[in-house]
């Protein structure tokens, strides 16, 4: 009996953790998308800060990056803890 119910447990925090792993993945995919929008209409409406504009779009998307990368390493450690 104890044993099927850890094994349920199990399962169950398999699927969050997969389920938590794939909300990260698609939040830092919208971040990105929104952040290359509004990056691409800021240099068509001031094409002479484009370098300011494209250093400051790719500083913002390592750390969406590094936040999506740190949340699926927490839900691959709820698989194995």
């Amino acid at each position: 009996m104890l044993t099927m119910i850890l094994g349920a447990v199990a399962a169950v925090a398999a699927l969050g953790a997969a389920i938590g792993a794939g909300i990260a993945a698609i939040g830092a995919g919208l971040g990105i998308g929104k952040i290359g929008s509004s990056a691409m209409e800021s240099i068509a409406r001031q094409p002479e800060s484009a370098g300011d504009i494209r250093s400051n779009m790719i500083v913002i998307a390592a750390l969406i990056e590094g936040v999506a990368l740190f949340a699926v390493i927490v839900c691959a450690l709820a698989l194995f803890l």
